[in-house]
């Protein structure tokens, strides 16, 4: 294995996705190396979130194939739930659950699916927790949070699992606009330390402050990728201009 191979952190190598008739990914070719933070955006039904999905195996590819960190992602695979915990995913809806409190969403999945006793497990909740600046509501049930406390603990929980690579798929779309920005500065903390990330998002404020790159996508395709600079200029493509266009005025 060659040096830049043990760098790639996501490979997406000719996938094609279709939904009955309708082509869905039309060979989408995109790496990511570590500690890469990319930024996925485009038009409604331009596939982003489908993509994303993906890379998780919450959707199954057609064609092509996926690997994070060179290991082939396969939702057949029987090692699948193993290779998930090297993959954060954060979602539009929170997906907390309800019942538990916030500290019992952040333990359930390392005490089930890793050596991490409870204590430990709950130290580790608490760390990230702390990271996210809402220790303090580790005994609140999410009925008692805001939505951008909701949202914090669900990148917590996820981050509990210690992934390697992090998906965001529109993590504030379902908040309030006084809210996104308590996400937004959160997100901003993780991609300073490093971490590896994949967010498909509009806010374009956000893109521009933490993407090495960005991604435009538009019908299922992959129709600009490029430095922020770039894509931020006359230097994009003319549909991501007019995406731009709408989007900023």
């Amino acid at each position: 294995m060659t040096m830049d191979n043990l760098q790639m952190a996501v490979e997406i190598l000719g996938v094609n996705k279709f939904y009955g008739g309708f082509h869905a990914l039309k060979n989408i070719t995109l790496t990511g190396t570590i500690h890469d933070r990319i930024v996925i955006c485009g038009p409604s039904g331009s596939g982003k979130s489908t993509l994303i999905r993906c890379v998780n195996a919450l959707e199954a590819v057609d064609s092509g194939k996926i690997l994070v960190h060179g290991e082939v992602i396969d939702h057949r695979s029987r090692d699948i739930h193993i290779l998930r915990r090297g993959i954060g995913m954060v979602f539009q809806q929170f997906n907390l659950f309800p019942h538990l409190t916030v500290l019992q969403n952040c333990t359930l999945a390392p005490v089930l699916t890793t050596a991490l006793t409870k204590q430990e497990a709950k130290d580790v909740a608490l760390h990230f927790l702390e990271k996210v600046h809402i220790a303090e509501q580790s005994d609140r049930y999410p009925s008692q949070l805001s939505g951008g406390q909701q949202q914090r603990a669900a990148i917590a929980r996820a981050l509990c699992l210690r992934p390697r690579v992090m998906l965001f798929d529109e993590p504030t779309s379902s908040l309030d606009p006084e809210m996104v920005k308590e996400v937004l500065d959160t997100m901003i903390q993780l991609a300073g330390e490093g971490m590896t990330m994949l967010c498909v998002t509009h806010e374009m404020g956000f893109a521009r402050e933490i993407a090495d790159r960005i991604v435009f996508m538009d019908r299922g395709a992959v129709v600009q990728d490029s430095s922020p600079e770039d894509f931020f200029s006359a230097q994009a493509t003319p549909r991501a201009q007019q995406f731009l266009g709408r989007l900023l005025h």
